[in-house]
């Protein structure tokens, strides 16, 4: 079996004081794993934890290979435009006061085509959408050639077309390129659909790790969102789709 390029074990993990019971869990190349849990629970402090931007509680976290982080925002302080917002994920290739080579910006370029944002690569990053914005910043990642690739919320700027897309080249990184992939996400379908495994945050403390089949249920998912959800099977999709039942008064 391939080693894990990252490993979690009892971690504990908050400001201060621990946000959850001490945390194991491994991710292998090839791996998809998708955090999951309700706003407030720490899915983006555990990946902040993980990069080693915050300090451990407790335990320790082993990771091989570099990582490369994708954040829900990004507020340069200047003007940059596109292509070198990209280009700052090559830094660590790049030796000390030289220059990027054309090698460099040959994989901006490929990045950005991979993203259909190409057409972008002169414009301000500071004048994109959100959404836009999320693209550029998961093109800097891939650009790095970390093993692991830690995205926040990589949908959640989206419109459904984008969303096909990060999904297909979550998929694509794990599968083609057997990098690791963790995100962390609040729609539990897009787990199901790319994620090999999946970390549940519950209250209390309490936290599911597994196979994404196994941690997702509906009793899981009713626990964690305190929200009854139903898996449904469509028969045009080869994915159960897991749907909100809300209740509104009216």
């Amino acid at each position: 079996m391939t080693a894990p390029s990252l490993t979690v074990s009892n971690l504990r993990y908050g400001y201060r004081q621990p946000l959850f019971a001490p945390l194991s869990f491994a991710c292998r190349p090839g791996d998809v794993w998708a955090i999951l849990g309700a706003n407030g629970r720490g899915k983006s402090t555990l990946l902040d934890t993980l990069t080693g931007t915050l300090p451990t509680l407790g335990g320790s976290v082993h990771v091989s290979g570099g990582a490369s982080v994708v954040p829900q925002s990004f507020r340069p302080a200047f003007a940059w435009q596109v292509h070198d917002v990209v280009l700052m994920g090559r830094a660590r290739h790049v030796a000390l006061f030289a220059q990027p080579s054309a090698g460099d910006d040959a994989r901006v370029s490929e990045a950005l085509q991979q993203l259909n944002i190409l057409p972008l690569a002169r414009t301000p990053f500071n004048g994109l959408s959100g959404g836009q914005q999320q693209l550029v910043m998961i093109a800097r990642a891939l650009v790095s050639g970390s093993q692991n690739i830690l995205l926040d919320e990589p949908c959640s700027a989206l419109d459904l077309a984008n969303q096909q897309v990060v999904l297909q080249l979550i998929s694509n990184l794990a599968h083609r390129q057997q990098r690791s992939v963790l995100f962390t996400t609040h729609d539990p379908t897009h787990a199901l659909q790319v994620a090999s495994h999946a970390l549940l945050l519950l209250p209390q403390g309490q936290w599911l790790a597994g196979e994404t089949s196994a941690v997702l249920t509906e009793e899981n998912l009713r626990q964690a969102y305190g929200v009854t959800v139903r898996k449904i099977t469509l028969a045009d999709s080869p994915c159960p789709v897991l749907a909100p039942l809300f209740s509104l008064e009216r």
